[in-house]
Order: structure tokens, then C-alpha cells, then sequence
């Protein structure tokens, strides 16, 4: 990654991604308990974000100095044969990476519906460069026909009893220097795993540029529900109306003024949805030249200024937005595009930079 961080704990729109991680397991209502291994030296740092985040059914164990002797220790937690362990033993564990963040239900369900039948399943996707084996003199030896070949990927799942001996069994080599849990299950347990197809978006976060698109990913996915607050009153001809049929395809469009505004607000923190990500609102009034003098509509507008510092402070982004129309039709609509286009701009890249500023179409 070539940052001092450790990529699990790396901010994404403020958030650290091992966090959008759990959240993509604690969706899944069957899934009893989540356990993290963890490094000694990140504990507190974990357990400040399980609490920040409000993430539910998670237990920590110290992580190994291996993936795979960190894997041991999150299974001995699940274990029966451990002493004072408040987790009860599961019929099928799955094991899944902190930096894949975008595993999605119905991934998890098949790995683990194959697991129950074969004792071990575990998610593949084809190989997207073809593999070549050197030489000892650094010339091509032999390369992989990749249509035969798949990548391994996670989530993974095991019956427990299965993955659980086999680590029991497993040398001090492969606890040192292996990473396929798979293949320990056939090495130690003589289970052949099934091979499940997964989807694209089960890829790691690698390279710091995974990070730019793990972050366009998210906005990608939470700019889908919005709702905009308009003064359009209950004039069916007002001028909002045509910028919601605009925005329609996209959007969820409410009539209002400041104060349903501020209520919003209200309802906003109190439902802690801006914990998990930047949440936007912007409030957008119209000016009609000819009815309301421009310094007068701004000056009524101020107050979003100093109110949206205060809601910064819960990750709420509020911005003003001002549609100064003619009556001209064509012009109109042109302002009426440009509002749109400034609107979907501020909820898919959720600038916190723009907090409190009044913008003009």
C-alpha cells in the first residue's frame, strides 16, 4: 500500500474501510457472530472504531503474525475446547478479508449453502492475466492455460469441524508461509472443496489506488436515495416542479422551507445514519426576478451558513442553492440544468469543503 497506516484501517470518506467491512456482514441476519483478528498494537484503535461505528456481534482476538496463524486464533475463539469463551461453536465459519468491503449477501449465502454440503466452499473468479512460470535463469519455463485456472478469492466457508482440525493438524511451515485455507482443508481434512463463481466487486484492496476506487464505489452506492428540499409551496406550476422532473430519475424531491429543513436535520442525527457516511442536504430556493429583489432572497438564505457548521459536526453536509430564472422559457431550462447538474455534483462527491455555501445556478 506504501502508506504508514495498515489498509484496514485506511479513511475512506472519513471512515476507516475495515468498517464498511463489518457493516456488509452485520447485514446478514443469519450470521451470529463476527469475530476480527487483530494486531496487539491496533486493539484500542479497533475498539474505538467498533464503538464510533455502533457495530453489533463483534469480538476481538489478537491476531498471529501470519494470516494463517491469525486465522487459528479467530477459530480457537469460536471453539468449544477453549476455556472461558463467551462465543458458542458454529456449524459453518466463513472467513473473509478486512480490505474486501463489498461482499454482498447472496455471495456469503452460496459459499456457505455449499460449505454445509461439501464442508468447504469458497468463492473463484477468472484469471485476468495469464500465469507464467520462470526459470531459475529468469527465462520462461512453462505458462498456465487460464482458462483452466481460476483466481481465489473470499469469502471462504467451512464446516467448522473441518477447517478447525486442520488447522490443528497443519505444520509450523504452512502456519508460517501458506495463505489458501482451501487447500488445507484438502490437505489435512481430504474435502475438496466446491468452487463457487463470485461477482466482480469481491476484489481486495491492494495498491493505495484501490483506495480512489473503493471511495468511487461508495459514493457510487449511497447517491442513490436522496431527497432535496425546495420552497416551491404548493404552487403545482411553480418553477421546482420542473427541476424535480429533471432530477426524477434520481432523486426523491420534498416541498419545504428552512424550518422542515432544520427538522430534517433533527431527524437526521437522531437516526445516526450520518455515523456510516457523509450524509448531504441541500436546500434549494428559486428566485423569480421580477417578484423578490436579489440581496433580499441572500440575506433570508445566511442563516444556512451558520447552521451548517453546526450539523458539520455529524457529518451532515448542508449547502444552499440558489436558481435565479428568467422568464424565458429556454433559459429557464438551462438554469433549471445547471441546478440539476450542481446538485448531483455535491451528493456524489460530498465535498465537505462546500459546507454552508450558497450557490448560484
Amino acid at each position: 500500500m506504501g502508506v504508514p497506516t495498515p489498509k484496514q484501517f485506511c479513511p475512506i470518506l472519513e471512515r476507516p474501510l475495515i468498517s464498511y467491512t463489518l457493516q456488509a456482514l452485520e447485514r446478514v441476519c443469519w450470521i451470529k457472530d463476527i469475530v476480527v483478528a487483530v494486531t496487539g498494537e491496533n486493539m484500542e484503535a479497533m475498539k474505538g472504531i467498533i464503538q464510533k461505528y455502533k457495530h453489533q456481534r463483534i469480538s476481538l482476538v489478537e491476531a498471529g503474525v501470519t494470516r494463517h496463524r491469525s486465522i487459528f486464533n479467530g477459530l480457537r475463539a469460536l471453539a468449544e475446547d477453549q476455556p472461558n469463551s463467551k462465543l458458542s461453536k458454529p456449524e459453518v465459519v466463513i472467513i473473509h478479508d478486512a480490505v474486501r468491503p463489498f461482499v454482498e449477501e447472496d455471495v456469503l449465502l452460496k459459499v456457505v449453502t455449499a460449505a454445509k454440503e461439501h464442508g468447504a466452499a469458497g468463492a473463484v473468479r477468472p484469471l485476468i492475466s495469464t500465469v507464467i512460470s520462470p526459470s531459475a535463469d529468469g527465462r520462461l519455463d512453462h505458462s498456465l492455460e487460464r482458462a483452466r485456472h481460476r483466481a481465489s478469492e473470499m469469502p471462504q466457508a467451512f464446516l467448522f469441524d473441518v477447517i478447525y482440525e486442520a488447522y490443528q493438524q497443519c505444520s509450523d511451515y504452512d502456519l508460517e508461509f501458506g495463505t489458501e485455507c482451501l487447500q488445507l482443508a484438502l490437505k489435512y481434512g481430504h474435502v475438496n472443496a466446491k468452487l463457487v463463481e463470485g461477482s466482480p466487486d469481491l476484489w481486495k484492496v491492494t495498491y493505495k489506488r484501490d483506495l480512489y476506487a473503493a471511495e468511487s464505489i461508495i459514493k457510487e452506492r449511497i447517491s442513490q436515495h436522496i431527497c432535496i428540499i425546495m420552497d416551491t409551496k404548493e404552487d403545482e406550476n411553480h418553477v421546482g416542479h420542473h427541476l424535480e422532473e429533471i432530477l426524477k430519475n434520481e432523486l426523491n424531491v420534498m416541498s419545504s422551507d428552512f424550518e422542515e429543513t432544520q427538522r430534517l436535520l433533527n431527524m437526521l442525527e437522531e437516526s445516526n445514519l450520518s455515523i456510516f457516511y457523509p450524509v448531504v442536504v441541500i436546500s434549494v430556493y428559486f428566485l423569480d426576478y421580477k417578484s423578490v429583489h436579489f440581496d433580499q432572497k441572500v440575506e433570508n438564505l445566511m442563516q444556512i451558513r451558520e447552521y451548517a457548521k453546526e450539523v458539520r459536526k455529524r457529518n451532515i453536509l448542508l449547502c444552499g442553492l440558489l436558481i435565479y430564472y428568467p422568464q424565458d422559457e429556454q433559459k429557464l431550462q438551462a438554469s433549471l440544468r445547471e441546478g440539476a447538474t450542481i446538485i448531483t455534483t455535491l451528493i456524489k462527491e460530498r465535498n465537505s469543503g462546500l459546507v454552508g455555501q450558497l450557490l448560484i445556478a
